[in-house]
């Protein structure tokens, strides 16, 4: 059960960014095939990133915290799908044209402006999540709407940009990616902040992802589109949710999201009422307290000791208590202290950060504590948190433990947030900021004409709005409608509907539920296109087959790649034809006589 929000009162906007694989040949600035994923590799690469400065100076603050992280990044290659692009050894080919017009279709879908001259940027990446240490990016299309729960939503852009790795491993000051992914061509639709609930945000979702399928031109699956959800409350500060899979988990995930913000913003007005109103006013001091802890009976410390590491307690003046102040439904402050310890100090055994108030239980606690706490000079008002594992790490963690709590006084920091099992999240990288971009000077700019994207209007695909109300005024289903438009079976629906004249609802509930339920009890329904199914509807429509045994053809067609007839008389369910029977007739007629 969701813990009650009242989404209106606390002023939760929320905004979308959309990412979609688009269905090309090759990798957006290299040859490579797109869309080839490999389990094994043959070579291994070894980089480590450093910031740069944008154009005017100045670094960005996600890549500074990356660079403080002292990631060994290891890259996975197969020969197969990647080259020497990917890894920066050679400079980048044209850019695949094929992607761009993909990227205007789907522009001109939300009756975006298309850019006239577009031109490669460079946005920058320290996570390891691309070699290069910036992601390729270009904006094709601005000023966009869709409509959406009876008003417009607005789309303020339509970007071109290249995919990242797979992550494998992440452990540590080491992470592992495999780079098939790596380059393949991605859109990004991003939306205005102008959703007001949880539930609109995933319907926003479906119908981006909607508007997406209906170009016919991206790929489908598991991790083919994926979504950032951006959150804030009133008076709070906008969070992204990275990597939303599926436009369901994005209603727990924003709800929580907005739970969150608020409980922040009482935590900051609770640090306030103490006099600690300010960064500054935040004082932290770590204490080497290894000693203290050598016979601690907690497998944990004992693991980080036994490797030669150390465990510090960080005193934090003025805190007491608030560690245990919720945060997430069933999470609290020492959370969100657990999660940046974790990214940036890279600590990562649990339990990562422990609380002086909430010490687990083991022999002598009473005793140890009492020394923990002489040994750290904590006050009343204080507490004081243990971090454990290689003294630069724990060193490491207490600044952020200060830096945390130098957020908390102004309430809720500007973050990027991984979504994770049961509808929370957990701090990924602080939210990045306009310095991170620069132009590339690699590539050259690529013009726009009015005759190309006039060609590109003409080949359009009918909106997936535009079809919902079509087919909904036949009496289908929404649901069956969106799951239509979704899986491709619209452009089946259409072309069967015009080479039959079928009627339009039982086409519709034939293809899209019933099918359905064919795949899902294993038959496999995609070998089914345009012309089988026109097979399969002219043969109900001329009346040889009734509705009911419509499934049962379908099936045999799918499975044993019959003609829709020869499935028919092999299920035993075809009736002749005129010509056919008439014939017999005659034949037994003249036996008669004979």
């Amino acid at each position: 059960m969701l813990e009650r929000l009242d989404y209106e009162a606390v002023g939760l906007i929320s905004g979308l960014e959309v990412h979609q694989q688009l269905l090309t040949k090759h990798k957006l600035f290299c040859r490579c095939p797109a869309g080839l994923y490999t389990e094994t590799h043959d070579g291994e690469v070894l980089r480590h990133m450093r910031p740069t400065l944008s154009e005017l100076g100045e670094y960005d603050g996600t890549a500074l915290m990356e660079f403080k992280t002292k990631k060994e990044i290891i890259y996975l290659l197969n020969h197969q799908n990647v080259c020497t692009y990917e890894m920066d050894d050679t400079p980048p080919f044209l850019v695949n044209q094929e992607a761009i017009d993909a990227s205007i279709e789907l522009c001109l879908m939300m009756g975006m402006d298309i850019i006239d001259e577009i031109h490669i940027a460079r946005k920058q990446y320290l996570d390891g999540s691309i070699p290069t240490g910036f992601q390729r990016t270009a904006i094709i299309g601005m000023n966009g709407t869709i409509p959406f729960h009876g008003r417009p939503l607005t789309i303020t852009h339509v970007s071109l940009e290249e995919d990242s790795c797979r992550e494998v491993k992440d452990k540590g000051h080491r992470i592992v990616w495999r780079t098939d992914r790596l380059g393949m061509p991605l859109t990004e639709t991003v939306t205005g902040p102008e959703l007001r609930t949880p539930q609109e945000v995933r319907d926003a979702i479906l119908l981006c992802g909607m508007t997406a399928r209906s170009t016919g031109r991206v790929r489908t699956g598991i991790g083919a589109s994926r979504q950032d959800v951006n959150v804030s409350v009133r008076g709070g500060n906008r969070c992204e949710i990275k990597g939303v899979p599926k436009a369901g988990y994005a209603v727990k995930l924003v709800h929580n999201e907005g739970i969150r913000q608020c409980n922040l913003l009482r935590l900051r007005d609770e640090l306030h009422r103490r006099g600690l109103t300010s960064r500054e006013s935040i004082r932290v001091q770590p204490f080497d307290v290894s000693d203290i802890c050598a016979d601690v009976d907690l497998g944990f410390l004992q693991r980080a000791l036994k490797v030669g590491g150390k465990v510090f307690a960080v005193r934090v003046e003025g805190v007491a208590g608030l560690a245990q102040h919720p945060t997430q439904p069933d999470t609290t402050f020492l959370d969100e202290l657990s999660g940046r310890i974790r990214v940036i100090a890279c600590l990562d055994e649990a339990p990562i950060v422990l609380s002086g108030a909430l010490l687990p239980e083991f022999p002598d606690k009473h005793k140890v504590l009492e020394r923990l706490r002489k040994r750290a000079r904590v006050g009343e008002n204080d507490d004081f948190f243990l971090v454990f594992g290689p003294e630069a790490d724990c060193r490491t963690a207490a600044e952020e433990i200060r830096l945390r709590f130098a957020d908390a006084t102004v309430g809720v920091p500007q973050e990027t947030r991984q979504a994770v099992t049961g509808g929370f999240t957990t701090f990924e990288r602080i939210l990045p900021g306009p310095d991170r971009m620069y132009p590339d000077t690699d590539s050259p700019p690529t013009r726009v004409t009015n005759d190309r994207v006039e060609a590109l209007r003409e080949r359009l695909r009918p909106v997936p709005w535009e079809r919902i109300a079509r087919y909904m005024s036949w009496r289908v289903p929404e649901e069956t409608c969106q799951y239509l438009i979704r899986r491709g079976g619209a452009e089946i629906l259409d072309a069967v509907i015009e080479k039959t004249g079928v009627d339009g609802l039982v086409a519709a509930i034939e293809i899209g539920q019933h099918a359905k339920a064919l795949k899902r009890s294993g038959i496999p329904v995609e070998r089914l296109g345009v012309s089988e199914w026109v097979q399969i509807f002219d043969l109900f429509t001329d009346g040889r087959i009734p509705r009911e045994i419509i499934p049962v053809v379908a099936a045999r067609v799918a499975e044993d790649g019959l003609s829709a007839e020869a499935a028919a008389h092999a299920e035993g369910v075809a009736i002749q034809s005129r010509e056919q029977w008439v014939e017999e007739v005659d034949r037994l007629t003249m036996e008669g006589y004979q």
